[in-house]
Protein backbone atom coordinates (compact mmCIF):
# COMPACT_ATOMS: atom_id res chain seq x y z
CA UNK A 1 0.00 0.00 0.00
CA UNK A 2 3.13 2.55 -0.93
CA UNK A 3 0.88 3.93 -2.89
CA UNK A 4 -1.45 5.78 -0.82
CA UNK A 5 1.42 6.36 1.93
CA UNK A 6 3.02 8.03 -1.02
CA UNK A 7 0.02 10.53 -2.03
CA UNK A 8 0.60 14.25 -1.18
CA UNK A 9 -2.34 17.13 -1.01
CA UNK A 10 -5.86 17.02 -1.73
CA UNK A 11 -5.61 13.20 -3.17
CA UNK A 12 -4.50 12.61 0.15
CA UNK A 13 -7.27 14.43 1.79
CA UNK A 14 -9.88 12.76 -0.87
CA UNK A 15 -9.15 9.45 0.36
CA UNK A 16 -8.88 10.52 3.92
CA UNK A 17 -12.24 11.76 3.66
CA UNK A 18 -13.68 9.17 1.12
CA UNK A 19 -12.52 6.40 3.67
CA UNK A 20 -14.14 7.87 6.57
CA UNK A 21 -16.72 8.10 5.11
CA UNK A 22 -17.11 4.58 4.37
CA UNK A 23 -16.52 4.03 8.08
CA UNK A 24 -20.01 5.28 8.55
CA UNK A 25 -21.29 1.82 7.11
CA UNK A 26 -20.20 0.64 10.64
CA UNK A 27 -22.77 2.65 12.83
CA UNK A 28 -26.76 1.72 13.30
CA UNK A 29 -28.41 0.61 11.64
CA UNK A 30 -26.53 -0.45 8.89
CA UNK A 31 -23.55 -2.29 11.25
CA UNK A 32 -21.24 -3.20 8.57
CA UNK A 33 -18.05 -4.05 10.99
CA UNK A 34 -15.80 -4.39 7.79
CA UNK A 35 -16.35 -1.34 6.37
CA UNK A 36 -14.46 0.47 9.93
CA UNK A 37 -11.92 -2.32 9.24
CA UNK A 38 -11.40 -1.07 5.37
CA UNK A 39 -11.65 2.70 6.72
CA UNK A 40 -9.16 2.35 9.34
CA UNK A 41 -6.70 0.57 7.23
CA UNK A 42 -6.75 2.85 4.56
CA UNK A 43 -6.08 5.73 7.34
CA UNK A 44 -3.10 3.69 8.74
CA UNK A 45 -1.71 3.78 5.32
CA UNK A 46 -2.02 7.49 4.84
CA UNK A 47 -0.89 8.13 8.04
CA UNK A 48 2.32 5.86 6.97
CA UNK A 49 3.09 8.46 4.27
CA UNK A 50 1.92 11.55 6.77
CA UNK A 51 4.62 10.45 9.51
CA UNK A 52 6.98 9.98 7.62
CA UNK A 53 8.99 12.74 8.77
CA UNK A 54 11.95 11.61 11.35
CA UNK A 55 11.36 15.66 13.03
CA UNK A 56 8.35 15.46 15.11
CA UNK A 57 7.27 18.76 14.83
CA UNK A 58 7.08 18.28 10.93
CA UNK A 59 5.11 15.19 10.95
CA UNK A 60 2.17 17.33 13.49
CA UNK A 61 0.64 18.79 11.02
CA UNK A 62 0.31 16.82 7.94
CA UNK A 63 -1.39 13.95 10.37
CA UNK A 64 -4.02 16.59 11.79
CA UNK A 65 -5.13 17.41 8.34
CA UNK A 66 -5.29 13.37 7.47
CA UNK A 67 -7.31 13.21 10.82
CA UNK A 68 -9.52 15.94 10.32
CA UNK A 69 -10.43 14.73 6.70
CA UNK A 70 -11.02 11.81 7.63
CA UNK A 71 -13.56 12.90 10.61
CA UNK A 72 -14.96 15.36 8.33
CA UNK A 73 -15.67 12.14 6.16
CA UNK A 74 -17.09 9.78 8.69
CA UNK A 75 -19.35 12.25 10.55
CA UNK A 76 -20.73 13.98 7.25
CA UNK A 77 -21.87 10.16 6.30
CA UNK A 78 -23.00 9.29 9.52
CA UNK A 79 -24.84 12.75 10.50
CA UNK A 80 -26.20 13.68 7.22
CA UNK A 81 -30.14 13.15 8.84
CA UNK A 82 -29.71 15.69 10.45
CA UNK A 83 -30.68 18.06 7.65
CA UNK A 84 -34.40 16.70 7.89
CA UNK A 85 -34.69 18.81 11.39
CA UNK A 86 -34.05 21.75 8.87
CA UNK A 87 -37.32 21.31 7.01
CA UNK A 88 -39.73 20.82 9.76
CA UNK A 89 -40.01 24.87 9.54
CA UNK A 90 -38.37 25.12 6.00
CA UNK A 91 -39.25 28.66 6.01
CA UNK A 92 -37.17 29.63 8.71
CA UNK A 93 -34.63 27.07 8.97
CA UNK A 94 -34.04 25.40 5.42
CA UNK A 95 -30.76 28.58 4.92
CA UNK A 96 -28.72 26.78 8.34
CA UNK A 97 -29.27 23.60 6.59
CA UNK A 98 -25.76 23.69 5.01
CA UNK A 99 -24.34 24.28 8.97
CA UNK A 100 -26.13 21.19 10.25
CA UNK A 101 -25.19 18.65 7.74
CA UNK A 102 -21.70 20.12 6.65
CA UNK A 103 -20.61 22.31 9.52
CA UNK A 104 -20.91 20.45 12.38
CA UNK A 105 -19.16 17.65 10.97
CA UNK A 106 -16.17 19.73 9.69
CA UNK A 107 -16.42 21.22 13.15
CA UNK A 108 -16.40 17.86 14.82
CA UNK A 109 -13.56 16.30 12.85
CA UNK A 110 -10.98 18.86 14.36
CA UNK A 111 -11.47 16.38 17.24
CA UNK A 112 -10.18 13.37 15.15
CA UNK A 113 -7.23 15.77 13.57
CA UNK A 114 -6.42 16.20 16.94
CA UNK A 115 -6.29 12.21 17.85
CA UNK A 116 -5.15 11.53 14.85
CA UNK A 117 -2.10 14.38 15.31
CA UNK A 118 -1.53 12.72 18.73
CA UNK A 119 -0.90 9.58 17.15
CA UNK A 120 1.78 10.61 14.20
CA UNK A 121 3.87 12.25 17.47
CA UNK A 122 4.06 8.74 18.50
CA UNK A 123 4.08 6.86 14.70
CA UNK A 124 6.56 4.08 14.04
CA UNK A 125 6.73 1.81 11.12
CA UNK A 126 5.41 -1.89 12.90
CA UNK A 127 2.44 -2.74 14.54
CA UNK A 128 2.85 -0.36 17.38
CA UNK A 129 1.11 1.98 15.41
CA UNK A 130 -2.08 0.54 15.64
CA UNK A 131 -1.73 1.30 19.26
CA UNK A 132 -0.93 4.73 18.58
CA UNK A 133 -3.60 5.10 16.64
CA UNK A 134 -6.23 3.77 19.25
CA UNK A 135 -4.48 6.35 21.99
CA UNK A 136 -5.18 9.17 19.46
CA UNK A 137 -8.84 8.42 18.52
CA UNK A 138 -10.13 7.05 21.74
CA UNK A 139 -8.72 10.18 23.12
CA UNK A 140 -10.21 12.24 20.58
CA UNK A 141 -13.95 10.44 21.20
CA UNK A 142 -13.31 10.95 24.82
CA UNK A 143 -12.99 14.73 24.31
CA UNK A 144 -15.81 14.58 21.36
CA UNK A 145 -18.19 13.36 24.48
CA UNK A 146 -17.15 15.96 27.02
CA UNK A 147 -16.19 19.28 25.65
CA UNK A 148 -18.42 22.00 24.77
CA UNK A 149 -21.20 20.15 26.61
CA UNK A 150 -20.77 17.56 24.33
CA UNK A 151 -21.72 15.06 21.46
CA UNK A 152 -20.73 11.48 21.69
CA UNK A 153 -23.05 10.53 18.79
CA UNK A 154 -21.58 7.59 16.37
CA UNK A 155 -18.59 7.05 18.90
CA UNK A 156 -16.51 4.32 16.73
CA UNK A 157 -17.23 2.08 19.89
CA UNK A 158 -20.56 1.51 18.35
CA UNK A 159 -19.69 -0.37 15.84
CA UNK A 160 -18.96 -3.32 18.49
CA UNK A 161 -22.07 -2.37 20.67
CA UNK A 162 -24.72 -3.16 17.69
CA UNK A 163 -23.92 -6.95 18.58
CA UNK A 164 -25.46 -8.40 21.45
CA UNK A 165 -22.60 -10.61 22.33
CA UNK A 166 -19.99 -7.64 21.81
CA UNK A 167 -22.31 -4.96 23.66
CA UNK A 168 -21.92 -6.95 27.22
CA UNK A 169 -18.42 -5.53 27.43
CA UNK A 170 -19.90 -2.37 28.00
CA UNK A 171 -20.84 -3.76 31.48
CA UNK A 172 -17.34 -3.86 31.96
CA UNK A 173 -15.09 -1.12 29.83
CA UNK A 174 -18.14 1.16 28.84
CA UNK A 175 -18.37 3.01 25.53
CA UNK A 176 -14.99 4.41 25.28
CA UNK A 177 -13.12 1.60 25.94
CA UNK A 178 -15.34 -0.10 23.14
CA UNK A 179 -13.65 2.76 21.04
CA UNK A 180 -10.73 1.54 21.75
CA UNK A 181 -11.11 -2.11 21.45
CA UNK A 182 -12.85 -1.04 18.27
CA UNK A 183 -9.72 0.81 16.50
CA UNK A 184 -7.10 -1.58 17.41
CA UNK A 185 -9.57 -4.77 15.88
CA UNK A 186 -10.25 -2.82 13.00
CA UNK A 187 -7.05 -1.18 12.14
CA UNK A 188 -4.97 -4.32 12.51
CA UNK A 189 -5.35 -5.34 9.39
CA UNK A 190 -3.51 -2.77 7.46
CA UNK A 191 -0.67 -4.82 8.75
CA UNK A 192 -1.02 -7.08 6.55
CA UNK A 193 0.07 -5.08 3.57
CA UNK A 194 2.94 -3.33 5.27
CA UNK A 195 4.31 -5.89 7.60
CA UNK A 196 8.08 -6.96 6.97
CA UNK A 197 8.33 -10.09 9.42
CA UNK A 198 5.67 -12.39 9.41
CA UNK A 199 5.21 -12.02 13.26
CA UNK A 200 5.00 -7.77 12.63
CA UNK A 201 2.44 -8.60 9.17
CA UNK A 202 0.02 -11.69 10.58
CA UNK A 203 0.19 -10.65 14.56
CA UNK A 204 -1.84 -7.64 15.15
CA UNK A 205 -4.63 -9.62 12.54
CA UNK A 206 -4.44 -12.86 14.72
CA UNK A 207 -4.55 -11.22 17.99
CA UNK A 208 -7.70 -9.18 16.78
CA UNK A 209 -9.47 -12.26 15.75
CA UNK A 210 -8.46 -13.53 18.88
CA UNK A 211 -9.93 -10.10 21.28
CA UNK A 212 -13.11 -10.52 18.86
CA UNK A 213 -13.22 -14.24 19.87
CA UNK A 214 -13.25 -13.89 23.42
CA UNK A 215 -15.28 -10.79 23.69
CA UNK A 216 -18.11 -13.01 22.03
CA UNK A 217 -17.17 -16.11 24.08
CA UNK A 218 -17.82 -13.82 27.11
CA UNK A 219 -20.98 -12.23 25.90
CA UNK A 220 -22.75 -15.46 24.89
CA UNK A 221 -21.86 -16.59 28.73
CA UNK A 222 -23.31 -13.01 30.59
CA UNK A 223 -26.59 -13.15 29.04
CA UNK A 224 -27.64 -16.30 30.33
CA UNK A 225 -31.59 -16.78 30.70
CA UNK A 226 -33.84 -14.42 30.36
CA UNK A 227 -33.93 -11.35 32.96
CA UNK A 228 -36.75 -11.42 35.97
CA UNK A 229 -39.60 -8.94 36.05
CA UNK A 230 -40.70 -6.64 38.36
CA UNK A 231 -43.86 -8.09 40.17
CA UNK A 232 -47.16 -5.79 39.66
CA UNK A 233 -45.90 -3.79 37.17
CA UNK A 234 -47.32 -3.66 33.93
CA UNK A 235 -46.12 -0.87 31.63
CA UNK A 236 -47.97 1.19 28.38
CA UNK A 237 -45.78 2.83 26.29
CA UNK A 238 -48.11 5.06 23.85
CA UNK A 239 -46.18 6.15 20.71
CA UNK A 240 -49.24 8.66 19.23
CA UNK A 241 -46.64 9.61 16.00
CA UNK A 242 -47.59 13.22 15.64
CA UNK A 243 -46.14 15.11 12.63
CA UNK A 244 -43.44 17.45 13.79
CA UNK A 245 -44.98 20.34 12.10
CA UNK A 246 -48.53 20.03 13.94
CA UNK A 247 -46.87 18.59 17.57
CA UNK A 248 -46.45 22.22 18.92
CA UNK A 249 -49.40 24.06 17.43
CA UNK A 250 -51.61 25.45 20.40
CA UNK A 251 -54.96 24.71 18.08
CA UNK A 252 -54.30 21.29 18.38
CA UNK A 253 -54.66 21.25 21.94
CA UNK A 254 -57.34 18.69 22.19
CA UNK A 255 -56.97 16.64 19.85
CA UNK A 256 -53.85 15.93 20.94
CA UNK A 257 -54.99 14.99 24.47
CA UNK A 258 -57.77 12.95 23.17
CA UNK A 259 -55.32 10.65 21.05
CA UNK A 260 -52.76 10.04 24.10
CA UNK A 261 -55.94 9.38 26.35
CA UNK A 262 -57.57 7.15 23.72
CA UNK A 263 -54.39 5.37 22.79
CA UNK A 264 -53.67 4.94 26.65
CA UNK A 265 -57.21 2.99 27.56
CA UNK A 266 -56.92 0.99 24.49
CA UNK A 267 -58.31 -2.88 25.67
CA UNK A 268 -55.29 -5.19 26.75
CA UNK A 269 -55.10 -8.43 24.91
CA UNK A 270 -57.30 -11.52 26.16
CA UNK A 271 -55.86 -12.74 29.91
CA UNK A 272 -52.90 -9.57 29.99
CA UNK A 273 -53.04 -7.43 32.58
CA UNK A 274 -54.23 -3.87 32.65
CA UNK A 275 -51.54 -1.31 32.60
CA UNK A 276 -50.27 0.11 35.84
CA UNK A 277 -47.90 3.03 34.18
CA UNK A 278 -48.39 4.96 31.39
CA UNK A 279 -45.93 6.61 29.69
CA UNK A 280 -46.04 9.32 27.12
CA UNK A 281 -42.87 10.66 24.99
CA UNK A 282 -41.12 14.17 25.11
CA UNK A 283 -43.10 17.05 25.19
CA UNK A 284 -46.24 15.63 24.78
CA UNK A 285 -49.02 18.95 25.30
CA UNK A 286 -48.78 21.87 22.62
CA UNK A 287 -49.52 23.87 26.30
CA UNK A 288 -48.44 24.11 29.75
CA UNK A 289 -50.13 21.40 31.31
CA UNK A 290 -49.81 22.28 34.80
CA UNK A 291 -51.07 25.52 34.31
CA UNK A 292 -54.16 24.22 32.59
CA UNK A 293 -56.88 23.12 35.56
CA UNK A 294 -58.98 21.51 33.14
CA UNK A 295 -56.44 20.03 30.91
CA UNK A 296 -55.08 17.98 33.76
CA UNK A 297 -58.37 16.95 35.26
CA UNK A 298 -59.38 15.71 31.63
CA UNK A 299 -56.07 13.58 31.75
CA UNK A 300 -56.37 12.10 35.06
CA UNK A 301 -59.93 11.38 34.54
CA UNK A 302 -58.89 9.11 31.80
CA UNK A 303 -56.29 7.07 34.69
CA UNK A 304 -57.80 4.15 35.96
CA UNK A 305 -57.81 3.81 39.84
CA UNK A 306 -54.17 3.26 41.26
CA UNK A 307 -52.28 4.23 37.70
CA UNK A 308 -49.56 6.15 36.97
CA UNK A 309 -48.65 8.43 34.08
CA UNK A 310 -45.45 9.55 33.21
CA UNK A 311 -45.15 12.10 30.85
CA UNK A 312 -42.58 14.64 29.32
CA UNK A 313 -44.19 17.87 29.44
CA UNK A 314 -42.78 21.51 29.05
CA UNK A 315 -43.08 23.50 32.28
CA UNK A 316 -42.73 26.66 33.29
CA UNK A 317 -41.56 28.63 36.63
CA UNK A 318 -41.71 31.99 38.08
CA UNK A 319 -39.16 34.24 37.98
CA UNK A 320 -37.55 35.70 40.63
CA UNK A 321 -38.34 39.87 40.30
CA UNK A 322 -36.75 41.41 37.15
CA UNK A 323 -35.99 37.96 35.08
CA UNK A 324 -38.02 36.48 32.79
CA UNK A 325 -40.27 33.57 32.54
CA UNK A 326 -37.99 30.07 32.76
CA UNK A 327 -39.33 27.19 30.80
CA UNK A 328 -38.00 23.75 31.42
CA UNK A 329 -38.19 20.65 29.42
CA UNK A 330 -39.67 18.07 31.75
CA UNK A 331 -40.92 14.65 32.97
CA UNK A 332 -44.01 15.00 34.97
CA UNK A 333 -45.86 12.18 37.17
CA UNK A 334 -49.40 12.58 37.41
CA UNK A 335 -51.93 10.11 39.30
CA UNK A 336 -55.65 9.74 39.04
CA UNK A 337 -56.12 12.41 41.11
CA UNK A 338 -54.70 14.77 38.84
CA UNK A 339 -51.50 16.24 41.41
CA UNK A 340 -48.41 16.02 39.62
CA UNK A 341 -46.38 14.61 42.62
CA UNK A 342 -42.95 14.23 40.78
CA UNK A 343 -41.14 16.28 38.16
CA UNK A 344 -37.35 15.94 36.50
CA UNK A 345 -36.31 18.85 34.79
CA UNK A 346 -33.68 17.84 31.52
CA UNK A 347 -30.44 19.35 32.33
CA UNK A 348 -28.30 18.49 29.15
CA UNK A 349 -29.92 20.66 26.93
CA UNK A 350 -29.36 20.78 23.11
CA UNK A 351 -27.41 23.35 21.86
CA UNK A 352 -29.21 25.76 18.93
CA UNK A 353 -32.07 23.26 19.22
CA UNK A 354 -33.69 23.97 22.58
CA UNK A 355 -31.45 27.20 23.46
CA UNK A 356 -28.86 29.42 21.95
CA UNK A 357 -25.44 28.91 23.20
CA UNK A 358 -24.95 32.71 25.37
CA UNK A 359 -22.02 33.56 23.77
CA UNK A 360 -24.26 33.73 20.25
CA UNK A 361 -27.24 34.10 21.98
CA UNK A 362 -27.51 38.30 22.10
CA UNK A 363 -26.32 38.37 18.83
CA UNK A 364 -28.57 35.73 16.78
CA UNK A 365 -31.77 37.04 18.33
CA UNK A 366 -30.75 40.18 17.48
CA UNK A 367 -30.52 39.20 13.98
CA UNK A 368 -34.13 37.43 14.56
CA UNK A 369 -32.64 34.00 14.59
CA UNK A 370 -34.29 31.62 17.54
CA UNK A 371 -33.55 28.08 18.69
CA UNK A 372 -35.32 25.09 16.64
CA UNK A 373 -38.04 24.86 19.47
CA UNK A 374 -40.15 27.63 19.75
CA UNK A 375 -40.19 28.76 23.59
CA UNK A 376 -39.48 32.24 24.26
CA UNK A 377 -36.03 32.55 25.22
CA UNK A 378 -35.42 28.52 24.97
CA UNK A 379 -35.12 26.13 28.08
CA UNK A 380 -33.34 26.55 30.48
CA UNK A 381 -31.24 23.70 31.78
CA UNK A 382 -31.78 21.90 35.37
CA UNK A 383 -29.29 22.25 37.74
CA UNK A 384 -27.19 19.15 38.34
CA UNK A 385 -28.01 19.16 41.98
CA UNK A 386 -31.96 18.59 40.86
CA UNK A 387 -30.51 15.78 38.88
CA UNK A 388 -32.23 13.30 41.03
CA UNK A 389 -33.91 9.93 40.83
CA UNK A 390 -38.11 10.29 39.39
CA UNK A 391 -40.07 8.98 42.37
CA UNK A 392 -43.22 7.21 40.44
CA UNK A 393 -45.71 5.31 42.72
CA UNK A 394 -45.90 1.59 41.97
CA UNK A 395 -42.13 1.24 40.64
CA UNK A 396 -38.50 1.11 41.13
CA UNK A 397 -36.87 4.04 41.70
CA UNK A 398 -36.50 5.67 38.17
CA UNK A 399 -33.70 7.27 36.15
CA UNK A 400 -34.84 9.72 33.99
CA UNK A 401 -33.22 10.85 30.73
CA UNK A 402 -35.00 13.47 27.90
CA UNK A 403 -34.15 13.29 24.31
CA UNK A 404 -30.52 12.69 23.84
CA UNK A 405 -29.58 13.28 27.22
CA UNK A 406 -29.56 9.01 27.02
CA UNK A 407 -26.70 8.90 24.72
CA UNK A 408 -24.33 10.25 27.02
CA UNK A 409 -22.25 7.08 29.08
CA UNK A 410 -21.99 7.57 32.99
CA UNK A 411 -24.50 10.17 33.11
CA UNK A 412 -27.67 9.24 33.32
CA UNK A 413 -27.47 9.06 37.20
CA UNK A 414 -27.30 11.57 39.45
CA UNK A 415 -24.30 11.67 41.41
CA UNK A 416 -25.77 10.69 44.61
CA UNK A 417 -27.27 7.54 43.43
CA UNK A 418 -25.16 5.06 44.96
CA UNK A 419 -25.88 6.98 48.43
CA UNK A 420 -29.82 7.10 47.89
CA UNK A 421 -31.68 4.87 50.18
CA UNK A 422 -32.93 2.29 47.32
CA UNK A 423 -30.81 2.25 43.88
CA UNK A 424 -32.44 3.04 40.51
CA UNK A 425 -34.61 0.24 39.16
CA UNK A 426 -34.55 1.42 35.85
CA UNK A 427 -33.90 4.22 32.88
CA UNK A 428 -36.53 5.97 31.49
CA UNK A 429 -35.73 7.97 28.14
CA UNK A 430 -38.45 9.60 26.72
CA UNK A 431 -38.05 11.52 23.12
CA UNK A 432 -39.32 13.23 20.28
CA UNK A 433 -37.64 12.12 17.09
CA UNK A 434 -40.26 13.13 14.84
CA UNK A 435 -37.64 15.77 13.90
CA UNK A 436 -35.75 13.16 11.46
CA UNK A 437 -38.31 11.22 10.28
CA UNK A 438 -37.81 7.90 8.47
CA UNK A 439 -34.01 8.33 8.45
CA UNK A 440 -30.90 6.62 10.54
CA UNK A 441 -31.80 9.07 13.22
CA UNK A 442 -33.52 7.35 15.64
CA UNK A 443 -32.59 4.07 14.61
CA UNK A 444 -28.87 5.14 15.55
CA UNK A 445 -30.57 6.59 18.84
CA UNK A 446 -32.38 3.89 19.89
CA UNK A 447 -29.08 1.46 19.84
CA UNK A 448 -27.20 4.27 21.90
CA UNK A 449 -29.59 4.40 24.76
CA UNK A 450 -29.52 0.21 24.80
CA UNK A 451 -26.01 0.41 25.40
CA UNK A 452 -26.72 2.50 28.51
CA UNK A 453 -28.78 -0.23 29.96
CA UNK A 454 -26.17 -2.64 30.04
CA UNK A 455 -23.43 -0.12 31.09
CA UNK A 456 -25.49 0.61 33.74
CA UNK A 457 -27.29 -2.65 34.62
CA UNK A 458 -30.21 -1.63 34.13
CA UNK A 459 -33.68 -2.09 32.10
CA UNK A 460 -34.48 1.05 29.31
CA UNK A 461 -37.67 2.21 28.95
CA UNK A 462 -37.69 4.29 26.08
CA UNK A 463 -41.28 5.95 24.65
CA UNK A 464 -40.83 7.65 21.17
CA UNK A 465 -43.55 10.33 19.80
CA UNK A 466 -42.87 8.63 16.46
CA UNK A 467 -40.95 5.63 17.75
CA UNK A 468 -38.69 3.81 18.51
CA UNK A 469 -40.33 3.04 21.46
CA UNK A 470 -39.05 0.25 23.24
CA UNK A 471 -38.40 -2.20 26.55
CA UNK A 472 -34.73 -3.37 27.09
CA UNK A 473 -33.48 -5.49 29.52
CA UNK A 474 -30.37 -5.03 31.44
CA UNK A 475 -28.26 -7.16 29.12
CA UNK A 476 -29.38 -5.17 26.31
CA UNK A 477 -31.90 -7.64 25.00
CA UNK A 478 -35.32 -5.48 23.51
CA UNK A 479 -38.38 -7.48 25.45
CA UNK A 480 -40.40 -5.31 23.15
CA UNK A 481 -40.48 -2.70 20.62
CA UNK A 482 -42.73 -0.59 18.15
CA UNK A 483 -41.53 -0.13 14.39
CA UNK A 484 -40.67 3.94 13.25
CA UNK A 485 -43.61 6.24 12.12
CA UNK A 486 -46.54 4.23 13.72
CA UNK A 487 -49.48 5.28 15.82
CA UNK A 488 -49.74 2.37 18.50
CA UNK A 489 -49.25 1.53 22.00
CA UNK A 490 -46.75 -1.23 23.58
CA UNK A 491 -47.62 -3.59 27.03
CA UNK A 492 -44.55 -4.83 28.69
CA UNK A 493 -43.65 -6.02 31.69
CA UNK A 494 -40.54 -4.25 33.41
CA UNK A 495 -37.62 -6.19 33.84
CA UNK A 496 -35.64 -6.07 36.68
CA UNK A 497 -32.30 -4.66 37.68
CA UNK A 498 -28.82 -6.28 37.83
CA UNK A 499 -28.06 -6.61 41.90
CA UNK A 500 -24.79 -5.21 42.52
CA UNK A 501 -24.87 -3.51 39.20
CA UNK A 502 -22.15 -3.49 36.80
CA UNK A 503 -18.36 -2.77 37.17
CA UNK A 504 -18.24 0.17 34.84
CA UNK A 505 -21.49 1.21 36.62
CA UNK A 506 -19.21 1.50 39.80
CA UNK A 507 -16.19 2.49 38.13
CA UNK A 508 -16.88 4.87 35.13
CA UNK A 509 -14.18 4.77 32.49
CA UNK A 510 -11.42 3.79 35.29
CA UNK A 511 -10.92 0.50 32.65
CA UNK A 512 -10.83 2.86 29.50
CA UNK A 513 -8.02 5.07 31.24
CA UNK A 514 -5.87 1.95 31.73
CA UNK A 515 -6.45 1.24 28.22
CA UNK A 516 -5.29 4.02 27.26
CA UNK A 517 -2.53 4.39 29.14
CA UNK A 518 -1.78 1.08 27.80
CA UNK A 519 -2.31 1.83 24.55
CA UNK A 520 0.19 5.02 25.22
CA UNK A 521 2.95 2.82 27.03
CA UNK A 522 2.84 0.23 23.93
CA UNK A 523 3.54 2.98 21.54
CA UNK A 524 6.37 4.78 23.32
CA UNK A 525 7.88 1.77 24.22
CA UNK A 526 8.29 0.58 20.93
CA UNK A 527 9.76 3.87 19.77
CA UNK A 528 12.50 3.95 22.48
CA UNK A 529 13.75 0.44 21.38
CA UNK A 530 13.78 1.85 17.44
Amino acid sequence: MQAIARLKGWRRLGLAWLAGALGALAMPPYGFLPALAVSLSVAVWLMDGAAADRTAPRRLWPCVVVGWAWGFGYLTAGLWWLGQAFLVEADEFLWAMPLGVVGLPFALGLFYGAGFGAAGLLWLRGPARIAALAFGIGAAEWLRGHLFTGFPWNTLGMALAQNLWLMQWGAVIGLYGLTVLAVLICAAPATLATGSHPRSRFGPSAAAAIVLIGMTLYGAARLGPPDPVVAGVRLRLVQPNLPQDAKFRPENRADIVDRYIELSQRPTEAGAPEPTHIVWPESAFPFLIQRDPDALAKVAAGLKPGQQLVTGAARAEEPLPGERLRYFNAVMVIGPDGVISDTYDKVHLVPFGEYLPAPLDAALRALGLRQFVAIPGGFSAGTLAAQRILTVPGLPPVAATICYEAIFPHAILPANAASVPRPPGLILNVTNDAWFGDTPGPRQHLAQARLRAVEEGLPLVRDANTGISAVIDPHGRIVARTELDQETWLDADLPARIVGGTLYGQLGDAAFALMLAACLGGALTARRRA
